[in-house]
């Protein structure tokens, strides 16, 4: 089983924190799923942006973004060569080391 080792983010998890992952799972499912509050402002639907994430190893393992991903990246903060959408993100059967970027541009996040 992979396993996402998630870099520390200030908000989203201080700590940082090592996930296994079920592949065929997207980032983004895998975060939610371990209470890690990865914003997701078109619930997975690739329309946005909010769950940029930087896929600092492993980036190779992932399937190529598709046209639709790589226009909508184009407006992520802070983007990066290895970025992606966390909801289009499948992981495989490879180890992943990702970064949740300090920003995004959903200027609407409700604060719970």
């Amino acid at each position: 089983m992979p396993t996402i080792t998630l870099l520390p983010h200030a908000t989203c998890c201080p700590e940082g924190a090592d996930l296994d992952v079920t592949p065929g799972t997207s980032i983004c499912e895998a975060l939610l799923a371990h209470h890690i509050p990865l914003e997701h402002a078109c619930e997975m639907s690739c329309a946005c942006t909010t769950c940029h994430v930087i896929v600092r190893q492993g980036f190779a393992s992932l399937a190529p973004a598709d046209e639709c991903e790589d226009d909508l990246l184009d407006r992520a903060w802070g983007l990066q060569p290895q970025s992606r959408l966390g909801c289009q993100a499948i992981v495989a059967n490879q180890n992943l080391v990702i970064e949740i970027p300090q920003y995004t541009i959903n200027h609407a996040r409700e604060r719970n």
